[in-house]
């Protein structure tokens, strides 16, 4: 026992198997790594093998993280079988009720003690969402911290869905979704229906995601504390708002930035380990490199989104109509059960080889930290938003689902960040908004992006918001693996 206790403490971080979530923590397990914790990374197997497969995470894992093991479980459902998209409530019912016996069965074993070189798991981290975490920890008698990789103000909705259902301003009495919505505290003045998450559009309380999502505030309250990838001077309203129901928040964001930070401390190659689920296409940075500075808008809807083949002719001409170069990933899924490389109009073709560069997937953060771009058109996803924030790039916002609508109303009304299109997919807004972001305007949104960015690196900094907070959820985990 007393060989056990001079080890250093064990934590169990457990990702939602989506892209988005999964980049974000294995940037937290790689910065408490550093900070002299042992870390398991748990992945479905399904997520594991897709990085094994892209990627070259385990090697470099092993060279770089010593005091961090990844290790797998099952997400319950057959190799084939779908998992993005609108397939991952099946996903999630799955992982509900087939992988909480594995998960408490593989805690309460050895299985993760590395033949004695660990101490047992002393503390849990595991995205919110999966409410069994938490059953099996307060079984086992382990502490747990919830993390949500979403955007706080979209947490903060589901937290308030009781009370919009209550209020009767949920469901909707009509299709005006420019109505403004009164009853979730701070947003008042600006969220209108259109900007709630897609699936309130379907105005059904038995709607699965209605159900999952309208206990948020009940299931992120069970843990110790909640940890946030965000940072006080960007969300202090709504992280004061959240502080009424989860007392104990860390806001230590943005994650990718303070892992690149501690990397760049430690003499450690200044790019981390890839996380990505596709191939990175990086002849798209020798493009860039001969591209003048803020002259390249960077165009990408994320790890899930997909379009029809009409969307993506009316963006296209929009892109090209506007005269601005741009750098435009499109995954080989973004179109389902279209080739539309064989379909690309004359015109297309021409002004894309005269300005434009198309890739399948592309290294993000060095992109957006490119001098070349100016400008970032994002399904706005949480990480993308964080990515553009800190590296003061102005954002165009096309949402796809979840908290995406959400965050696109706060990048163009609250932080005054860029504009948002949602709901609009017509060659001519998409001119006006690109020629807006990257000529009309280009001045005021880089004003206001060089800003914000500023204040995101000083967070980070020694005695910086997100920087004590990180060195508090330290401190925190080590004083409760030691009690456990």
């Amino acid at each position: 026992m007393e060989e056990q206790q001079s080890l250093p403490p064990h934590v169990l971080i457990f990702p939602l198997p989506l892209q988005g979530p999964v980049n974000s923590m294995f940037k937290l397990a790689q910065l408490l790594c550093y900070s002299g914790l042992h870390i398991t990374l748990l992945l479905t197997e399904n997520i594991y093998n897709r990085l094994v497969l892209h990627t070259d995470i385990t090697s470099r894992f092993d060279h770089q993280f010593h005091g961090l093991q990844i290790k797998t479980i099952s997400d319950g459902l057959h190799d084939d079988h779908p998992r993005e998209g609108s397939k991952f409530m099946e996903v999630f019912e799955s992982l509900r009720t087939k992988t909480k016996m594995l998960f408490k069965d593989m805690l309460t074993s050895d299985l993760l003690c590395d033949g004695g070189r660990r101490r047992r798991v002393g503390c849990i981290i595991a995205d919110g969402i999966l409410g069994f975490t938490c059953d099996v920890a307060e079984e086992i008698g382990v502490p747990v911290f919830c993390v949500r990789t979403i955007s706080p103000c979209c947490l903060w909705i589901f937290f308030c869905l009781p009370k919009l259902i209550e209020s009767g301003e949920y469901p909707f009495k009509d299709d005006d979704l420019d109505e403004p919505i009164r009853s979730i505290p701070g947003t008042e003045t600006f969220l209108r229906r259109r900007d709630l998450p897609g699936f309130c559009r379907s105005g059904d309380l038995e709607d699965s995601n209605i159900q999952l999502f309208e206990i948020e505030g009940q299931e992120n309250s069970r843990g110790y504390g909640l940890l946030l990838n965000t940072f006080e001077e960007l969300d202090s309203p709504i992280l004061n708002q959240m502080r009424t129901i989860c007392p104990n928040l860390y806001p230590i964001g943005p994650l990718h930035a303070n892992l690149k930070k501690k990397l760049t401390i430690e003499n450690t190659s200044s790019r981390s380990s890839s996380s990505s689920l596709w191939t990175e296409d990086r002849t798209c940075i020798d493009w860039l490199n001969n591209q003048l500075p803020n002259s390249v808008i960077y165009v990408s809807f994320g790890s899930v989104a997909t379009m029809t083949n009409e969307q993506l002719m009316e963006f296209w001409y929009g892109l090209v109509n506007s005269g601005q170069r741009f750098l435009w990933v499109i995954r080989p899924d973004s179109i389902p059960g279209e080739d539309w490389k064989t379909k690309i109009p004359a015109d297309l073709a021409m002004g894309t080889k005269e300005r434009g560069y198309i890739v399948g997937w592309a290294p993000q953060e060095e992109v957006l930290a490119h001098p070349a771009v100016g400008g970032f058109w994002t399904h706005c996803g949480w990480n993308s938003i964080l990515e553009s924030v800190y590296e003061g790039k102005p954002m165009i916002c096309w949402p796809y689902f979840l908290d995406q609508q959400v965050n696109s109303r706060f990048v163009e009304k609250v932080w005054e960040l860029g504009l948002d299109m949602k709901d609009t997919c017509d060659r001519e807004i998409v001119e006006k908004m690109v020629k807006d972001l990257m000529v009309v305007r280009k001045d005021e949104f880089l004003e206001r992006a060089n800003h914000m960015s500023k204040l995101a690196k000083n967070c980070l900094m020694e005695g910086g918001s997100s920087y004590s907070n990180f060195e508090r959820l330290v401190k925190d985990i080590k004083s409760l693996s030691d009690k456990v």
